[in-house]
């Protein structure tokens, strides 16, 4: 039997009369990488928050690893294992590429000493800036600071890996590039949840796609398939669907 990594269970956050999760459930399989999408304001990135900690759904559950984390705060979701990348990158910038990655390898991860570092050294040859170790971060090109925070989020030694639109802003060259490297931590046999716009980089990665609009999941399945459901081409990509 597999095993899930997380699970979400009738959650519901408001801010004030607007909905942001409405009755929000899903789970997702232990090493199961799955797409999230949904137009702006629906709620995606509000999610990420209410499954690492740092807001608190008003009601429902959240089970990590099976065990129920819905009270837990963000720090300790994240030294149990879960870690997420930023949509506008948020690095150290006075630090170097390295000491961004230590920092949460010590902190996240609990490494310390040559462990720390033969770790970090590791996850940057896998994220392509190992060349970029002593560079400081605030002089890191957009994609380099993506990759930055891939890096510092594998570095926490995640069993689940949450990205928020780490495609957008960059080239179809940078994205076709980025997405091996997501591949590769894939194959690698961590859980992934991936909320992008950037459509193609998901259908290339992705096991099941999951569609959200106004806090309220509308479709979920396979991701070429759900993306060809009238609801989700009229709700997200704005086609008109006869009735």
């Amino acid at each position: 039997m597999v095993s899930e990594a997380l699970r979400l269970e009738n959650l519901n956050k408001a801010f004030g009369a607007v909905t942001v999760a409405d009755q929000l459930s899903y789970g997702l399989k232990t090493g199961e990488a799955l797409g999230i999408i949904g137009p702006n304001g629906a709620g995606k990135t509000t999610m990420f928050d209410l499954i690492t900690g740092t807001q608190r759904a008003d009601s429902g559950r959240v089970l990590f690893d099976g065990r129920d984390v819905t009270r837990t705060g963000a720090a300790e979701r994240c030294r149990a294992g879960m870690a997420r990348s930023f949509q506008v990158p948020q690095p150290f910038a006075g630090l170097t590429v390295f000491e961004n990655a230590m920092v949460a390898a010590t902190q996240a991860a609990n490494m310390r000493g040559t462990a720390a570092e033969r770790h970090c050294l590791q996850i940057l040859e896998q994220t392509q800036l190992l060349n970029k170790a002593n560079v400081q971060a605030g002089g890191l090109t957009l994609l380099e600071r993506k990759r930055l925070e891939l890096t510092r989020a594998l570095c926490a030694r995640p069993k689940l890996l949450l990205l928020d639109e780490i495609a957008g802003g960059l080239t179809e060259a940078e994205c076709v590039s980025l997405i091996d490297t997501i591949k590769n931590i894939h194959q690698s046999g961590v859980s992934i949840i991936w909320i992008e716009h950037v459509v193609h980089a998901l259908l290339a990665v992705v096991d099941r796609l999951v569609v959200i609009n106004f806090g309220a999941k509308i479709a979920e399945g396979n991701p070429t398939d759900t993306m060809q459901l009238p609801e989700v081409q009229e709700i997200y990509l704005g086609i008109a669907v006869d009735a």
